[in-house]
């Protein structure tokens, strides 16, 4: 029988329900136990890909293809297991699947209402998701509900998971609330009354925690624990302090230190399930690695200094999985990463004139970068500000790694001022451009947004003879290596009819797709030059804080002018 965990969140949203379910699991696989996750997202949208990284933050690509939340980056990195789109429940999708059942007629005229038919397909859902396999059969599932307690958008997924707890038992079925605990005033009073409300609105919807993990500025005071367990009807062992840490990886050690898995092993019942002695010593191994990590972290050996030249800069969860691969790289090489966040249309000739101070900032920030990264994006604005930073890297011999769109505009820069090739641009953005560089894919629709982008895990198979010394195959594992899998999201590509004179000038495509036609990553032939490598793909989806990507793993390398050979943790 699979154990389930749900984590609720209180007060406010964004409090980092998703690290302590991610923590929690890390705990859990510590155990020698098999983990899976499950996040709950109440917004209408069938999934994450048409939402504005602006608004929502990153939209995280699974192996499948699953456009989904950012939060089940976290699940992938910390549990290192690989989820599927079924892994992310969102409103829009048990409404489609319960009136696709109706239409069908499997409900039998019967009136089809919130409960029991949408609280029911929840429920279906979410047991049916809990034994997918992950390397073997779960032995516990951690369940997210997005949002906080009272949303009007989650109240139906707050009813299923009353009904589940008693579907499955209760020695089967644990609830961690976390709430925050504000603190205010010139003395820096905590309060415990947000809590206090939202417990209690949490217990008239029908659910009891069982561990409340209190978020705070700083740790939690003696009395304050005392306080919210006795109002809160929760032992005093089960009032968790998360305050903020250095890092979230310090977050696992933190719970741990305070008892969670003990709580756990006695609400669950954990010691029932059975655990071989290799799964018990791979569970340890993780833990010691764990540990290893942020001591890494604490005593790094230097600092290396990354621009992120991007577009949604504003809110920089749009890009959670870049820092994430950037930090998991540094720690690999003991370095501390410090970045560089820069606009891309500041970097812009008009800003110059429109504020003249903010264009000067960042070309400064651009300019002392011990490397440059130009991630993903969609749309025209801040286009020509990526390419400057491109020519930038490209001309001064400063570690580049471009990924998606950063590839893409490389290309375009390499094509204009290297290849002669005047007006050259992407599709994308100049339709009838007088030299296409990057054209738009023909196998996808043009009339739909939602799930039409060449999505998920892809091969990419290295050219033999294109780089005799390769720094990117060099990364994956060299000439041993022939082929990576990686994870892609995108509409536009390298146009296959320029490759021939952008190779003859120096920018190899060393990486392609099965049928040769599609240039998956690209690598300057210049041994003067450091590191300048693109890929089509994105590598940041697979970074693990104990297995670092490699292309991240090469920019960080040659930032830091770190050249030993990068054999992991």
């Amino acid at each position: 029988m699979v154990k389930y965990i749900l984590v609720t969140g209180g007060v406010i949203s964004g409090i980092g329900k998703g690290i302590i379910a991610s923590s929690t699991g890390v705990l859990l696989k510590s155990l020698g136990l098999n983990v899976t996750a499950i996040k709950i997202d109440p917004y209408l949208n069938i999934d994450a890909g048409t939402l504005s990284p602006l608004d929502h933050g990153e939209v995280f690509v699974l192996k499948d293809g699953g456009e989904v939340d950012l939060d089940l980056g976290n699940y992938e990195r910390f549990l290192d297991v690989t989820l599927t789109r079924d892994n992310n429940i969102t409103t829009g999708k048990v409404y489609r699947n319960v009136i696709e059942k109706e239409r069908k007629g499997d409900y039998l005229g019967k009136t089809v209402q919130v409960v029991p038919h949408i609280t029911d397909a929840i429920q279906d859902w979410v047991e049916r998701v809990a034994k997918i396999p992950v390397d073997r059969a779960p032995d516990v599932c951690i369940i997210e509900l997005g949002g906080t307690v009272g949303d009007i958008e989650s109240a139906p997924f707050v009813e299923a998971m009353r009904q589940f707890q008693f579907r499955v038992g209760h020695d089967n079925f644990c609830l961690i609330h976390v709430s925050l605990i504000p603190v205010v005033g010139s003395v820096g009073e905590q309060k415990t009354k947000p809590t206090q409300s939202s417990v209690r609105d949490l217990r008239g919807l029908g659910l009891n925690p069982d561990i409340i993990a209190c978020r705070s500025s700083k740790p939690l005071e003696a009395d304050i624990q005392s306080k919210i367990s006795m109002f809160c009807h929760v032992p005093p062992e089960q009032v968790l302090a998360v305050h903020d840490c250095k890092s979230i990886y310090h977050v696992p050690i933190l719970l741990e230190s305070q008892g969670l898995l003990d709580v756990l092993q006695r609400r669950l019942k954990l010691n029932t399930i059975p655990v071989s002695p290799h799964r018990l010593t791979f569970g340890g191994r993780i833990w010691h690695d764990w540990k290893e990590l942020t001591r890494r972290q604490e005593k790094p050996v230097d600092t290396v200094t990354i621009a992120i030249v991007g577009k949604y800069t504003n809110l920089q969860d749009s890009y959670c999985s870049v820092v994430k691969a950037l930090e998991h790289a540094s720690l690999a090489c003991n370095h501390q990463i410090q970045i560089k966040w820069v606009e891309a249309t500041d970097l812009e000739p008009e800003m110059e004139h429109k504020d003249p101070i903010k264009y000067h900032q960042s070309w400064q920030s651009v300019c002392i970068a011990s490397g440059i990264l130009v991630p993903g994006g969609f749309g025209t604005r801040g286009k020509e500000g990526k390419i400057a930073a491109a020519k930038w890297a490209r001309e001064n011999k400063i570690p580049y790694l471009g990924i998606c769109l950063g590839m893409q505009l490389a290309v375009v820069e390499f094509a204009r001022n290297v290849c002669g090739m005047d007006g050259a641009d992407s599709a994308e953005f100049v339709e009838n451009a007088p030299i296409a560089a990057v054209v738009y894919m023909p196998e996808i629709s043009k009339t739909h947004l939602g799930g039409t982008m060449r999505l998920g895990d892809r091969p990419t198979l290295f050219v033999e003879g294109k780089l005799a010394h390769s720094k990117i195959r060099a990364l994956y594992g060299g000439n041993a290596v022939d082929q990576v899998h990686e994870r892609h999201r995108h509409r536009y590509e390298v146009n296959p009819e320029i490759v021939d004179r952008v190779e003859a000038k120096g920018m190899l495509f060393v990486g392609r797709d099965e049928t040769g036609e599609r240039m998956e990553i690209m690598e300057l032939n210049d041994p003067t030059h450091p590191y300048f490598v693109g890929v089509q793909y994105h590598p940041e989806y697979l970074t693990r804080p104990l297995y670092p990507s490699p292309p991240f793993i090469g920019l960080i390398q040659a930032a830091s002018k770190n050249t030993r050979t990068f054999r992991g943790l």
